[in-house]
């Protein structure tokens, strides 16, 4: 009586379906490679036919001097106490509570 046939038949059956899957994940890495080399040929490709940087002589060249636009607080005096303590949230007032009224209300065409 042999016993073992079973266990054989199951065993060569395991072994066929993973090696059925190992040659699959082999060609799905294959194809991942290739599809990598052919993105990286394509942008050097692509990178070749673009304009090359503009050389030191063909850079903008700076201003004489720097120009300081002077501007004033555009904030507010309110924005800090003279004492220089903080303010709690119900000593703020009105800022940014409402809307912003409409300059003017133009008939519309």
């Amino acid at each position: 009586m042999d016993v073992s046939n079973g266990a054989q038949a199951a065993a060569s059956s395991t072994l066929a379906v993973s090696g059925a899957l190992g040659a699959g994940l082999i060609i799905a890495a294959v194809a991942v490679v290739a599809l990598l080399i052919g993105a990286f040929w394509f942008g050097m490709r692509r990178r070749d036919k673009e304009l090359p940087p503009p050389r030191a002589d063909e850079q903008p060249v700076p201003p004489a001097h720097r120009s300081h636009i002077q501007q004033e607080n555009v904030h507010g005096e309110d924005r800090f106490p003279g004492d220089g303590t903080a303010l709690s949230p119900y000593e703020l007032g009105e800022h940014g509570t409402g809307s912003t009224p409409p300059e003017s209300d133009r008939p519309r065409d």
